[in-house]
Order: structure tokens, then sequence, then C-alpha cells
């Protein structure tokens, strides 16, 4: 295993040379190289005050060289090379994270890098953003020579980070177990709309992978593709994640089933780390010695939720926030009754479901569907079977592209204390959740303080009910600009994932990522594995080279006669963030094209 550590000054001339070789790599000519040498030359004085570090394989190998160069709050990248024969092998990688790690640790806010035209995909790819203006300087690259053959030099800048304040809080700052636990979560609140087989938790428990935002091991109830946690790992920077999966290939009771393997439970238990459920249960906390309380989750019910913000509302100090109405239906005909007379008054009616995940229970009638349909009646009998609540429709902004659906993700410790994540903007559909967005300006600014306000609001009433862990408020937007707020969600949920790939990824490889989670990616065509794993390894790189990073986040879809993924995309900007979900979504669609082509040769 590679490993960086502080360059000796005994090593000055061998690191020179290793330096030299790496410029020599990309065909300069001997007088280019030779103009060159003083600059680069690395003297045994100077190994300490640049802060010279090097990759060294098991062997004592030496692979690479870095330099973090300045006084805080403003430093340079000064060197960053890399051994020909270990290029392409994760050494640069190692090296420049190590450079953004001790960069945080001594408070430098910027990163400089003067880059040769040759090295740019590897910064770019790094989370490195150009900015305008590079001056001259030694260049560096992982292989790159000091400037390209007319001196040009291109300037990127990184902005080392820290893990999120609230990142911290929410393991402690270290490595978690994470048990994907959805199925069993869902199956405790008897929701009708979820299939006896529980397919898609199964699915959705994929998202483990995400819990925290370093795991020291996932427990699936399905199997995984071992390509996907690879390629997962390499992306996020993880190492030494152990994956215990195919626990449960139906049904749910994943905690029950690593109880009944004591072996794994107590690995999973006895090593001091946390574990961290999709959401909690009796069974986990069977599991983990956590004392267990239903009522912690009493406002996972949509209408106990409602009940809640009517109390926090009638406080005040919450302008902006509107609560639409919303009525406890005693029976089916009750719910039919006053469907009937919302719709004979032209006003759209959300059903809901006590309970729901993603949408599901929860439906959104007009009146002219119900006239279609042939009344109230015929509409409630296309729906699950169950109680239903009945609730004033919020109509949305007049502008087709204005914000529509907005959500509050937060956790409370174990002490009690309040955790602010932040907000997110959701992609919903006929009230189906499809994704979200997550990072800098995500969210507008005119509806970001009335919404941690009042999700802070309600973290503090969950905290004062008993409840401990992970939760979101959603919101929609009327009309009007206000915000209505809908439901809470006691566990992770999309979002969430999304803010600590965030997380991680801001201390991997600098601050200000927008992260954007897409439930489901349509493939043309269903692969073999080693296929699937062959497409997700492309897109990945294909993200790098415009700056943006590719995490698969479901990949077990892929298997399915209609096949799909979860997916991940990750960039510093909007625009790259855009581009590349739209690359993402094509390059999957595009998988089928090598199936239609001999079919077409044929005819």
């Amino acid at each position: 295993m590679v490993k960086v550590r502080a360059a000796r000054a005994a090593e000055a001339e061998a690191l020179t040379g290793l330096v030299m070789r790496s410029k020599a790599h990309w065909g300069y000519d001997a007088a280019f190289l030779a103009a060159c040498a003083p600059e680069l030359r690395i003297r045994p004085d100077e190994v300490t005050a640049r802060r010279i570090v090097v990759a060294e394989d098991p062997l004592g190998a030496v692979l690479g060289v870095a330099s973090l160069e300045g006084a805080a709050p403003l430093a340079t990248l000064g060197l960053l090379f890399v051994e020909p024969s270990a290029i392409g092998t994760g050494v640069g990688r190692l090296l420049y994270r190590d450079v953004l790690r001790r960069a945080v640790e001594q408070g430098v806010h910027r990163l400089v890098i003067d880059s040769d035209p040759h090295a740019t995909g590897f910064y770019r790819a790094m989370g490195a953003v150009a900015v305008p203006a590079a001056g001259q300087g030694r260049g560096s690259g992982p292989a790159a020579p000091v400037a390209g053959r007319s001196g040009s030099l291109v300037r990127f800048e990184a902005a080392p980070a820290p893990l999120a304040d609230w990142a911290r809080a929410w393991t402690g700052g270290g490595r978690a177990v994470h048990v994907g636990n959805v199925a069993e979560f869902n199956a405790q609140f008897g929701d009708s709309s979820l299939d006896r087989e529980q397919s898609a938790a199964h699915h959705y428990a994929c998202l483990a992978a995400f819990y925290s935002p370093l795991p020291s091991a996932l427990v699936l109830p399905r199997a995984v593709p071992a390509g996907w946690t690879d390629l997962v790992g390499r992306q996020l920077g993880w190492t030494g994640v152990e994956v215990y999966d195919g626990l449960v290939e139906r049904g749910s009771g994943l905690a029950d089933a690593v109880r009944a393997r004591p072996a794994l439970a107590a690995r999973l238990t006895g090593a001091g780390e946390p574990l961290v459920p999709w959401g909690l249960t009796r069974p986990f906390g069977l599991l983990t010695g956590r004392p267990w309380r239903s009522a912690e989750l009493r406002y996972e019910s949509k209408a106990a939720a409602h009940g809640l913000f009517e109390r926090i509302l009638a406080d005040g100090g919450h302008p902006g926030i509107v609560l639409p109405s919303q009525v406890r239906a005693a029976t089916r005909w009750a719910a039919a009754r006053l469907l009937a007379a919302r719709a004979g008054a032209g006003k759209a009616t959300v059903l809901k479901s006590e309970h729901g995940v993603g949408g599901s229970g929860t439906t959104v009638v007009t009146a002219g569907q119900v006239r279609a349909a042939g009344g109230a009646r015929a509409v409630l009998r296309r729906l699950p079977r169950g109680p239903l609540l009945v609730e004033e429709f919020v109509d949305g902004p007049t502008d087709p592209g204005g914000v529509r659906d907005l959500t509050y993700d937060g956790f409370v410790d174990r002490g009690g204390a309040v955790h602010e994540v932040g907000a997110a903007l959701m992609d919903v559909v006929e009230g189906a959740y499809r994704g979200a967005t997550v990072g800098p300006g995500a969210v507008p600014a005119w509806a970001e303080k009335p919404l941690l306000a009042f999700g802070a609001a309600v973290g503090r009433e969950l905290a004062a009910s008993g409840y401990r862990g992970w939760f979101d408020v959603d919101f929609v937007v009327d009309a009007e600009g206000r915000l209505a707020p809908t439901e809470t969600n006691l566990r992770l949920t999309g979002p969430a994932i999304a803010f600590m790939v965030a997380a991680r990824l801001d201390a991997l490889r600098g601050a200000g990522h927008l992260v954007r989670i897409a439930d489901r990616v349509e493939l043309g065509a269903r692969l073999p594995e080693a296929q699937v794993d062959e497409l997700c390894a492309d897109l990945a790189r294909a993200c790098a080279e415009i700056g943006a990073v590719f995490v698969p986040a479901i990949p077990t879809g892929a298997f399915e006669p209609a096949p799909w993924m979860g997916v991940l995309v990750a960039a510093h900007r909007p625009e790259t963030l855009d581009a590349a979900e739209a690359l993402v979504r094509s390059g999957a669609a595009a998988v089928g094209a090598m199936f239609d082509a001999p079919e077409a040769a044929a005819r």
C-alpha cells in the first residue's frame, strides 16, 4: 500500500531526478528540459521549508513528490510529480489529497496551482477550478513539465475545507457502520403501497454506502456488484470498507438477520464505531442495545406532523410559512364526500395515506380527474386501502420554472441538541420524489431563511418528544412565494445522502460542491454485471473530464427487467452539474445501441 511521508533533506538530489524524469515523460526536448532544471531543482536546505512530502511503496521506493508552499490563508501547490512508471496508478491523486488535508490543518483557505497544460485534466478531475490569469511558475502535475513549449500555464484554485461541523457531530468525525434497513423501517408502518418482497426498499438500501461521509462497513440486504463498491471507494476516497451483503433477499428483517449471525453481530457492534441505520426500528434497537421507544417515531405520521406544524405556527414567529388545511377522514365514504365537495368547488385535493415513502401513498386529484373517473368514490377505489388524509392542494408559482419543492435536513444528537444540515431543492413529479440538489445556491436566497428557521423549530419539538436521529421537513412553494410544510420524515432520505456526499467531497476536493441525487436513470438495455461496471467506469471518466464527479448510488436496479440506476453527480458550478447529469442520462440510455446495431445490420 502506497503511503505519504515527509521528505528527507538527504533525498533532495534523488527527488530532483524524479521531477525531471516526470517532466521528460511528455517528450520535451533536451534544451527545454535543461532550461527548466534550475527552477525545478530541490535543494536539501529547503525540503522542510517547502513542506515536501513523498509517496512511497511498501518496499520503500519513492513514486512521487509534492509540496505545499506559502503561509495561510493563501498557499501554493509548488510541486506534484509522479515517477513515469507510476502514472495512472493513483499516486498523483493520493499526493494531491494529502496536500489538501495538510492545507486544512494549516488554515489555508485558497490553494493556487499553476498547471502545465498537460496536467489540466488531472486537476479538473481532482476538483480544482480553473481561474483566469496564470503567471509564470514551476508548473505542477502528476507527470507534468514546468510549462508547455509556449511557456504558458493554466491557473487553478481549490478551497481546502475540513469536514463540515454537522458531519463530525453526526458520527463523531470518525468511521461508521452503515445498516441498510430500509425495508425494515418501512414494514413497521404497514405501508400498503409497498410490495411484499420489498424490492424497491432493497434497491434503495444501496444508499447505505452513503449514510455517513466515511463508512467502515456496509450491511446490505441484497448482494451488490463488487465493482460498484470499488468504484464508489475510489470516487470518495474510501479504503478498507467491509461489505456484508446478501443477508435478506426477500422481505424485511435485516437487523434480525445480523443478530442471527453472532460473529457478524459481534464484529459490527464490538469495534466501538457507531452503527447508522436508515431509520430506527425495534430490531435495530435489539442489535445495538439501544432502548426502543416506538413513540419516538410518532411524527413520521403525516397527520401527527401536520398537528406539530399547527402548534409551531400558533406561536407565531414564522412569517412566510403557511399551512394547508388537512382533515383525517373517519371512513372511506367520509373521504369521498370531502373529495366530492372540493371537486365541486373546482379545487384540487391531495389524498394521503398515514405513512408513505418517496411519495408513495400521496395522490393529487384535480376536479377534472374526479369528473372523468365518474365521481369521488371511483377515484378512491383506485387508491391503496387504509385511512386517508384529505388535504388542501397548494397551487404553485405561476412561473413554470419557479421553485416548487424544498426540504430541510437536520438531526437530533444523543444529547438532544439539534444540528442544522441545510436546505435542498427537490425534484418531485406528481407527488413522487425523483431526486434532490444540495449545495451553494441550490435553494433560492429568499426561501432559505424562513425554511431553516421553521426546520430548526421542528427539530426542537422532535428533540423534546424524545426523538434522536436524522429528520427532514418537506415544503411546497405556493403561488405567492410562501412555504407550506407538508410532512416530516424521521429517517435518512435521498437529500440526506446528497448532503453526506457533499460533505465528503468538500473535504476531499475543496469546498463548494453541488451534489445532485437522481433516483432513477433509465438504462437502454439490461447488461451483465461486468458491463454495468464498465459503463459506470466510463461515466466516471467522462464526468471527470468536465470537472464533475459521477457516483453510481443504486446499482441493483440495472438487473431489473426494465433496467435503471440511481446516481449521484457533483460539481462546483451549476452548469457543470447539469452537463454531468445530461452526460450520464444520455450515456445510460445509449447502452442499448450496442444491441440494436447488429439487428439493424442483419435487416
